[in-house]
């Protein structure tokens, strides 16, 4: 998987004129591809490649301290080589570096050091983790990385867990990849990691006890409890007697679908989804005749808009793929699929791609906030003080303030370690954008952020020839890039949607904030959405100032704005979308000239900054 071609460029260890060193430089030493990293007056020396995928960090993104992979935009610490973004799990490794005499020199690779901060006194008994997909397996080992030395027990129903399902749709039931690239770890890791793997379905959370209940009756006691229990496919349900329609979530599903496959010609997918799509070209790449069945007109056109929808259409049809659009399968036939229309499609086998469900029940019925998804705060807490939930059935607050449920491979890894880190009393946010890829043949899409509908687009490039971005818009907000061959440009939106994210301090993590910004000048008042809105400013403490944006007199949202950068003086509120602009103008600290910052304030809430 990935690139797997021998080191080569200069060897590190003999040294290099530091002249040579622009940006980022490959090379090897002692025998393994490296890869030099200028930051500053710094050089970081670390491994070429991306420990999920193994693609070359040489075409990644430098952004601060890290470095972000081009294909699926894992992100390492150069400093550490820690994976501090999913899709990665391992750490990369890194070298001692020594810059004298204008010359640069990689010395011995670095130890592996403990991942920072570490966990202290006062952590929970144990902690118990119920899902063993993405979110529940990243939280298993990001206890361990943090040091907690308790007991972690991680449970799921499916024996195979955990998995790198997304591989599932891709090459595994391509037939280009051995099942046993499926495997996150192999069995032995847990066990040296002492995280308990039970295989079992829990069917009832006694939140005053502190207990589960497994199906077999034992009981399981916790200190904290991290749900991940995830989603569960949908089966289509057809009336009529004809081929079996198969699922794809699990390795059971995929392994169910290659057995039926034997013998086989002809298949249909039901459902112009990602995973549909992408099961369409497994079949094909399988050399069967495949047939997609979608209500929509134009597959994925609602996510990803007309013109890559076409775009995708094409790449399949030029495949061999035939779809029936605007059509619903209504029943099984002895030789295929009918359709609302009457029209029979005709295959030996069936396979759904029309979504999942979240599994919300166990939560449910503990009496957990339930809004179509298990509510959480940024800290990933549930509305019970030692309970956490990531994944597809965690709904949370976006950068526009909206709650969203996110069904993505990477969202959940990364919720799943910043549920671990505050279960151990490590305060943090989860403020990393959503990013998923999907591949159809030799072509990756790749999206960042999240759009469930906007207003307008704008697009840079051209689709058919793969090669373009496209910003799905709301007013002058940009909810989502796509982008086709422009991993640069994707990478970019994905660093500045984080530090979006990071800006925002919410109300209810900042209180003393919000107090001392009670005290201060209102700056701007309107009414909007029938609610009285103001924005105020707080005392200058230290290097920062701060602005509160307050509805109905409740402080809701806070602003961190850097005194050394510009002095804020007035601010202006214009409607824009569901929320509005607080248009906040200043003076420039160094030259005293004017500046001015916009900044997103949602009516629920929050949660979403950044300069114009």
């Amino acid at each position: 998987m990935g690139d797997n071609s021998p080191p080569s460029g200069p060897d590190f260890t003999r040294g290099i004129d530091a002249t040579e060193l622009k940006s980022v430089l490959l090379g090897q030493a002692q025998g393994e591809s490296v890869l030099l990293v200028r930051v500053g007056h710094l050089v970081h020396a670390i491994g070429a490649k991306c420990s999920h995928y193994g693609s070359q960090l040489s075409d990644g993104a430098v952004q601060g301290t890290t470095i972000r992979c081009p294909w699926h935009h894992a992100c390492f610490d150069l400093r550490s080589g820690e994976a501090v973004e999913g899709p990665a799990l391992q750490n990369i490794p890194v070298w001692e570096v020594k810059q004298a005499g204008g010359r640069i020199t990689v010395l011995g690779k670095k130890p592996a050091t403990p991942a920072a901060p570490q966990v202290s006194a006062g952590a929970p008994s144990s902690i118990v983790i119920i899902g063993a997909g993405a979110g529940g397996e990243s939280a298993a080992e990001e206890l361990r990385r943090r040091g907690y030395p308790g007991p972690v027990t991680l449970i799921d129903a499916d024996a195979d867990s955990p998995i790198d399902r997304p591989n599932l749709s891709k090459d595994n039931l391509a037939g280009t990849a051995p099942e046993d690239w499926l495997w996150l770890h192999p069995a032995e890791w847990y066990a040296e990691q002492r995280i308990e793997r039970v295989v079992a379905r829990v069917t009832k959370l006694d939140r005053a006890g502190k207990r589960l209940t497994l199906a077999d009756g034992t009981t399981r006691e916790y200190g904290a409890l991290i749900l991940a229990t995830g989603a569960s496919a949908i089966t289509p349900q057809l009336s009529g007697q004809g081929p079996a329609v198969f699922p794809l979530r699990t390795t059971s599903d995929m392994r169910a679908i290659v057995k039926a496959l034997e013998g086989k010609k002809r298949a249909v997918v039901i459902g112009g989804s990602f995973i549909g799509l992408e099961v369409a070209a497994a079949l094909r790449t399988r050399g069967l005749e495949v047939q997609v069945v979608s209500p929509e007109g134009a597959p994925l056109a609602r996510v990803v808009g007309p013109e890559v929808a076409a775009v995708v259409k094409r790449l399949h049809e030029e495949k061999g793929v035939r779809f029936h659009l605007g059509r619903r399968a209504t029943a099984l036939d002895a030789k295929g699929v009918l359709l609302d229309d009457g029209t029979l499609v005709e295959g030996e086998l069936v396979v759904a791609g029309v979504g999942v469900r979240p599994n919300l029940s166990l939560a449910e019925d503990a009496g957990l906030a339930i809004d179509r998804g298990v509510t959480v705060d940024e800290t990933m807490r549930t509305s019970d003080a030692h309970v956490w939930a990531v994944g597809d059935i965690a709904r949370f607050r976006g950068r526009f303030g909206e709650l969203q449920r996110i069904e993505h491979w990477a969202v959940a890894q990364n919720q799943g370690r910043v549920a671990a880190r505050n279960a151990l009393g490590l305060v943090t946010r989860f403020t990393t954008a959503p990013f998923f890829w999907s591949q159809h043949y030799d072509l990756t899409i790749s999206y960042v952020g999240h759009a469930e509908s906007w207003d307008r687009q704008e697009l840079t490039g051209d689709p058919q020839k793969l090669d373009c971005e496209l910003k799905l818009m709301k007013g002058r907000l940009t909810l989502a890039v796509i982008t086709l061959g422009r991993d640069r440009a994707s990478m970019s939106a994905h660093e500045a949607m984080n530090r979006e994210l990071g800006r925002v301090t919410r109300a209810s993590t900042g209180a003393e904030v919000i107090d001392d910004a009670k005290q201060g000048d209102v700056f701007a008042k309107t009414s909007l959405h029938g609610l009285d809105l103001t924005v105020s400013l707080g005392k200058r403490t230290g290097e920062f100032v701060w602005l509160v944006a307050s509805s109905q007199g409740q402080p809701r949202w806070a602003q961190r704005l850097d005194a050394g950068y510009m002095m804020p003086y007035g601010a202006k509120l214009e409607a824009e979308g569901d929320g509005l602009m607080v248009v906040v103008d200043g003076e420039h600290a160094k030259g005293g000239e004017h500046t001015s910052w916009s900044f997103y304030v949602s009516v629920e809430g929050t949660l979403w900054s950044r300069p114009y």
